[in-house]
């Protein structure tokens, strides 16, 4: 089953590259692998998926030595800042950061571990009261005093958008964020970089690829749904 899911849902994101005449290479799919044993993360592995993510940082442990040393993992979930310690060596993208406090303390770490961070700013494009996520307007100060921190480097943006039976709905919102790299692009800052746009899940990974995401992050849509009750 894992094996013919992840088969379809490349095959959707070369769908919408060739409908936004963009390159298929331009997109990584992340298996987002939460709450799942690592028996299904080796199925995913075999089919071909290598960009594994995690939203929490027990979890992200306890898998790591499990699987093959060529994967790549991201943190996605909410960083709380005692944990910052136990990952900084460990992933190759933190997609989640939205404060300063969360940047100086990756920084901290960073730097004590002698190794170089790479980092996305959440941003919580569609303003949801229950979401984590820096405010549009606030992204831009927030990437520039990010910017100035050691060990650590800004390599986009990324966004949850809403829960929608409707993927069209947050388009608009996937296009918020592109606009908003741009702008922050074109302001030149040393130390940014504007290259990966993290958007889309399996309800919407089809249009966020359509509006610019580099990085979708599809779940259910490769391990079918989740059974919370384990947990």
């Amino acid at each position: 089953m894992i094996f013919e899911n992840i088969e379809h849902v490349k095959q959707e994101i070369e769908k919408a590259c060739k409908s936004a005449e963009r390159k298929k290479e331009d997109v990584t799919l992340i298996a987002v692998s939460k709450t799942k044993p690592v028996s299904m993360l080796r199925e995913a592995y075999e089919a071909g998926a290598r960009d594994f993510g995690e939203n929490k940082v027990q979890e992200l442990l306890d898998k790591i030595p499990e699987m093959p040393d060529d994967v790549r993992w991201h943190m996605i979930g909410h960083l709380q800042r005692n944990k910052v310690k136990y990952i900084v060596d460990k992933v190759c993208l933190i997609h989640s950061v939205d404060t300063l406090r969360l940047a100086e303390e990756i920084s901290k770490e960073a730097t004590k571990k002698e190794v170089e961070v790479n980092i996305l700013i959440e941003v919580n494009v569609a303003e949801e009261g229950s979401k984590f996520g820096a405010a549009v307007q606030q992204t831009l100060e927030l990437v520039k005093q990010i910017a100035g921190l050691p060990s650590i480097h800004i390599q986009g943006l990324m966004t949850i958008a809403p829960y929608t039976e409707n993927a069209e709905e947050n388009r608009l919102y996937f296009k918020k964020l592109k606009q908003l790299s741009v702008d922050i692009k074109d302001k030149n800052i040393d130390n940014v970089n504007m290259n990966v746009l993290s958007m889309g899940m399996t309800g919407d990974y089809q249009v966020a690829v359509e509006e610019g995401a580099t990085f979708v992050r599809v779940g259910t849509g490769i391990f079918g749904e989740r059974d919370y009750s384990q947990h």
